[in-house]
């Protein structure tokens, strides 16, 4: 079975066709699609009406995500594997799985593109970030914050953990 990705559209909306891996003609047709990966992708088998092959595609919405205005004013499209070591290295060595991880990327995603916003500051991604460690893991919460917040002294560990402790407990 040959697997293709396939591009529906170009950004300025007009369609693609769907070339045939086989014998490059653009005159095939969809015979199945069905819904995979939870509803985020769409997985077409389609054949060449010209030498009848058979092969998979697989589409996904390609949604946009804000970009970022960095403290000194830069701006950079948003990083998820940035995110995601960021989010290692607060969980090094910590009873968190890889799974919940990916959850919690998945909803600070979701929340950056509900801001419906074209561009955010970059520290409202970290304070996502943030809200989002505290509640899988306080330990990997103040490890963050100590890097994010730029911690100077045992103090400001101590108001970090202060703070956690003042909140309603629930998490870890």
């Amino acid at each position: 079975m040959v697997a293709y990705r396939s591009t529906v559209t170009n950004g300025a909306g007009a369609h693609n066709v769907m070339h045939c891996p086989f014998c490059t003609t653009d005159d095939t047709k969809v015979i199945d699609s069905r819904l995979v990966a939870e509803g985020d992708q769409v997985r077409r088998r389609r054949e060449c009406l010209i030498c009848k092959e058979r092969f998979t595609t697989y589409e996904v919405a390609e949604l946009v995500m804000p970009r970022l205005i960095k403290q000194n004013g830069n701006r950079e499209p948003f990083n998820e594997d940035k995110l995601r070591g960021g989010l290692l290295r607060a969980l090094e060595k910590r009873p968190v799985s890889v799974e919940e991880m990916e959850t919690h990327i998945h909803q600070i995603k979701h929340q950056l593109r509900a801001t419906g916003e074209r561009e955010i500051p970059s520290r409202e991604l970290g304070e996502m970030v943030m809200e989002s460690l505290k509640a899988l893991d306080q330990v990997a919460y103040v490890r963050f914050a100590s890097v994010y917040r730029s911690f100077q002294d045992l103090a400001e560990f101590r108001d970090a953990i202060a703070s956690l402790e003042a909140e309603p407990t629930g998490s870890n």
